[in-house]
């Protein structure tokens, strides 16, 4: 018996996440698109995992750089996350005009957000049309200076105080 993969959609909708970018770099390529699917695994050692689709440019990079970074969004980031989403095709660069660094991996974070880490992939799982990558943290920075961006039945959402 197969589920009915719109129930499903329908189904996942009620869950709240918070939303990501997540980028990579290889032989000089970079590249990032927005990831719902982010989570802390483990503290000791400082482990997290994030689902990526086979068919991006971000799975092909990690894939072959075995190292990522994830920028946590800002409340008043859509615009972010939509640019990442896809709203910016593929084949332009999603950074232009955004500020960028780095920490340990050489993997672009955004200088915008509530906070980021960079990863090194330590082990990888396929699982349908997607890889989970878990990645050990090696280096972290907090800006917590706003509240997050999340996402709820295909809506951005904001805390209220």
């Amino acid at each position: 018996m197969s589920l009915d993969p719109d129930i499903f959609r329908l189904v996942m909708r009620s869950w709240t996440t918070g939303v990501t970018i997540v980028t990579s770099v290889h032989e000089n390529v970079q590249h990032g698109m927005t990831v719902s699917s982010f989570t802390s695994l483990s503290v000791t050692p400082p482990q997290i995992l994030i689902a990526i689709s086979h068919n991006t440019r971000t799975h092909h990079l990690i894939t072959h750089s075995r190292i990522f970074g994830v920028t946590i969004l800002a409340s008043e980031q859509d615009d972010i996350s939509d640019r990442f989403a896809g709203r910016v095709p593929d084949d332009l660069d999603r950074f232009d005009g955004l500020e960028t660094f780095s920490l340990a991996t050489g993997a672009p974070l955004l200088r915008v957000g509530l906070a980021c880490v960079d990863c090194r992939v330590t082990n990888t799982l396929d699982s349908g049309a997607h890889t989970i990558f878990v990645g050990d943290v090696v280096a972290a920075q907090d800006f917590r200076t706003d509240n997050p961006l999340i996402y709820f039945n295909r809506q951005y959402r904001k805390l209220q105080k």
